[in-house]
């Protein structure tokens, strides 16, 4: 791709992502974006950079890694040129491994339509806090029946995940029955690793303390019973991490805005075999991702911009906020 197309690119990225994915979010994160998207020096440097590495979160979560100001545009602006060659280094070295557990309160109603006991594996696991779901306490508002809410069997937890519901959403009334799981990601974050939690509460975005709270509850949940996940490609190693998962269990394969990250020939050789495997899949990733479960929408779109598609076996079940805030079922 020539170099202005790169450029054009790069500011195209920007621009939506201050258009869609941060209002309402972060507000600092905002103003960035639409700064990038206008700023010729600061689109240079990042047009530069491998196309994965160019994301804006990416990018915003290097700089705050080092100590950039978070605040208006311009201090950030000044302090990012004059530091790159550190923050091109830090996201060349790093990738986006945001670790969300909230994103289990989508995922929960997928799992109860499934028979158990469970074997849960996920792909992209990150740090494995999407490993828990049957750790976590649940309150979902907005349901026919009021606030339903769902804790696990040994008691309330202390990570409590909100979810905004609209539908009908067959919400489980016990956990799911869950005795093996595991992860698999390129590059496996560990809970008890001082940087690996420094980069985890880094790409939270600055202004989501609830967040980060949440996301400390859940790693102590972690580190009471490390997960097992392997480092390794989605499409080398998955067959080796399925062949562990316990026969007697019903194996779930769950993907969470993780399969957006692989190359379009890839991702697809990568549904062909979950398609050919004795693995259910659960889906939760943009609503263009995956091709069969898009089509099965028939038009239908999602009543707020940017939430992710759920699915089970590529039938789409329900569109769902990126951080598991919202999940909007689908008749």
């Amino acid at each position: 791709m020539k170099a202005a197309e790169e450029f054009a690119q790069a500011s195209d990225w920007y621009r939506r992502f201050a258009q869609v994915e941060a209002p309402g979010s972060s507000a600092v994160y905002e103003e960035w974006a639409w700064g990038v998207a206008a700023d010729e020096e600061v689109l240079e440097l990042i047009a530069a950079l491998p196309r994965p590495k160019r994301q804006p979160n990416l990018i915003f979560a290097c700089s705050r890694l080092l100590g950039a100001p978070v605040g208006p545009y311009a201090p950030w602006r000044n302090w990012l040129i004059a530091n790159w060659d550190a923050v091109k280094a830090e996201a060349l070295l790093r990738s986006t491994q945001t670790n969300e557990p909230g994103r289990c309160a989508a995922l929960l109603p997928a799992l109860a339509m499934i028979e158990g006991p469970i074997a849960l594996l996920e792909i992209g696991a990150s740090a494995g806090l999407c490993l828990y779901p049957d750790r976590y306490s649940y309150s979902y508002a907005g349901h026919s029946a009021g606030e339903v809410r769902l804790d696990p069997a040994d008691g309330p937890s202390t990570v409590l995940l909100h979810c905004a519901v609209t539908g009908a959403p067959p919400l489980p009334t016990r956990m799911p029955e869950i005795s093996w799981r595991a992860g698999l990601d390129l590059n496996p974050l560990d809970v008890s690793s001082a940087d690996d939690v420094t980069w985890l509460e880094t790409l939270i975005w600055p202004e989501q303390d609830a967040r980060r709270e949440r996301l400390r509850a859940a790693m102590e949940i972690a580190r009471a019973d490390p997960p097992k996940i392997v480092r390794g490609d989605a499409l080398d190693a998955l067959p080796g991490l399925i062949a562990q998962a316990p026969a007697a269990a019903t194996l779930v394969v769950v993907t969470s805005a993780a399969i957006v990250y692989l190359m379009p020939e890839p991702r697809a050789e990568l549904i062909r075999y979950l398609e050919s495997s004795r693995a259910r899949w659960i889906s939760n990733e943009g609503a263009g991702i995956v091709p069969a479960a898009k089509d099965r929408l028939e038009g239908r779109e999602a009543p707020v911009t940017g939430e992710l598609l759920l699915s089970l076996d590529q039938h789409p079940l329900a569109f769902a906020g990126g951080h598991g805030q919202r999940l909007d079922w689908l008749t």
